[in-house]
């Protein structure tokens, strides 16, 4: 699905979403989930060459292979919390929406802990 078609299904779902809100506020959730799960289902090949493109800089670079993909999951975390959340304003729950992004956030952070450790000997080294 390239862009316009990605933008296309998506007004077309806006435009439902305004119509349905009215009448059956439930049945829009689910629309919106629906909808958002044909999004990352059509979103993932784009994913797929990004993340080719990494491990091939990586690669190149001799950087240790565990630390891109840690970044990776970290990076995904954050999108997917960051998406979650959004769903969740979008149903009127923004408590649940504020759970999610703290939960994603202590999740990045306890992840990441190898990272700033490697980080951390490698400038014990050069000094």
């Amino acid at each position: 699905m390239g862009f316009f078609s990605f933008l296309g299904f998506m007004l077309v779902v806006t435009v439902l979403l305004l119509i349905i809100r009215k009448e059956r506020p439930e049945i829009a959730v689910l629309l919106t989930i629906a909808a958002a799960g044909i999004m990352m289902v059509s979103l993932l090949k784009y994913v797929a060459d990004i993340l080719l493109v990494f491990e091939t800089m990586a690669r190149k670079a001799n950087v240790q292979t565990e630390y891109l993909t840690l970044i990776i999951r970290i990076v995904g975390i954050a999108y997917l919390a960051g998406f979650g959340a959004q769903i969740c304003k979008d149903a009127g729950e923004t408590g649940m929406a504020s759970k999610i992004e703290l939960a994603g956030k202590i999740f990045i952070l306890s992840m990441g802990i190898p990272v700033m450790a490697g980080l951390l000997d490698i400038i014990l080294k050069v000094f």
